[in-house]
């Protein structure tokens, strides 16, 4: 299909961005895209577009892709940041008004699934992009590793790390946390 997309085939790329559009608009929502993921995931897939030409043959194309959408979603993230800080410092509006709901938070019914994705939200930020990407997107750890440009082993290290304070949170939850190394490719 990249031969096909590299030769100039739109239609080849086209079929890219159908197969991929849910996991990378689940992925930038995930990684805090929020009301922005929509314009994230679209960038990335024109990013991901132009940079064709250093992709290479032999690997995946969806764990290339979703390292861009992650990249664009921090990027989109530091921005909405600073433009929310650069709002307060010169806002006459109340705290209140400047609180914007975050889509992913409304509509998770589960009070237990809310209290553990505070507890994600509330990690370190590598260790929150680590858990996301394993097991809210599903990936394995090579994936995940491609995913967020880190070796393999630094994946494993911050996933340990995340479950460890996750269970130390939520201790005495019935929300079952996966296991050490369940799930996890060794």
């Amino acid at each position: 299909m990249i031969t096909r997309v590299r030769s100039g085939d739109q239609e080849a790329y086209a079929v890219l961005v159908r197969r991929h559009t849910a996991v990378a608009y689940r992925t930038a929502v995930l990684l805090g895209g929020g009301m922005d993921a929509e314009d994230v995931v679209q960038v990335a897939f024109v990013k991901a577009y132009h940079a064709l030409g250093g992709f290479r043959d032999n690997s995946a194309f969806r764990p290339w892709l979703l390292r861009i959408v992650a990249n664009e979603t921090r990027n989109a993230v530091r921005a909405s940041n600073r433009r929310r800080a650069a709002t307060a410092r010169v806002s006459w509006l109340g705290d209140d008004d400047l609180l914007v709901p975050d889509p992913l938070t409304e509509a998770l019914s589960s009070e237990r699934r809310a209290q553990l994705l505070d507890a994600v939200r509330d990690l370190p930020e590598a260790q929150r992009l680590a858990v996301t990407c394993r097991y809210f997107l599903e990936l394995d750890e090579e994936e995940t590793a491609t995913v967020l440009g880190w070796p393999r082993g630094t994946v494993k290290s911050r996933l340990h790390r995340a479950l460890r304070r996750l269970r130390t949170q939520l201790e005495g939850s019935t929300h079952p946390m996966p296991k050490e190394g369940a799930g996890h490719d060794r």
